[in-house]
């Protein structure tokens, strides 16, 4: 049997009128390795930002490990459009990112 590690159940984002996503639903197993492949302005995007819970969802659930509650201490979360120091190693940001 697999641990479900991420569910979503029917997810929407609408931003007024405008779709964001609508009806995405999926499960990832643990250990599993799930990508999002499409076109600009096909909603990978806002899924991941509703996931991580940095954009609220018009409807629908998300669970992490079984829960509703995101905790986001046990996720990760590098954005396409990342600027990093230029002074700074990957572990001093990560160190500096950690504290914050």
């Amino acid at each position: 049997m697999n641990d479900i590690v991420i569910e979503l159940k029917h997810l929407k984002k609408y931003y007024g009128f405008y779709k964001g996503i609508e009806d995405v639903s999926f499960k990832i197993n643990k250990g599993e390795i799930y990508g999002f492949i499409g076109p600009n302005g096909s909603g990978k995007s806002t899924t991941i930002r509703t996931i991580m819970g940095l954009i609220n969802k018009t409807s629908g659930e998300i669970f992490i490990n079984g829960k509703k509650d995101i905790d986001k201490s046990i996720i990760g979360y590098l954005p396409s459009e990342i600027n990093l120091y230029d002074d700074m190693t990957i572990k001093q940001i990560f160190d500096f990112h950690e504290n914050r």
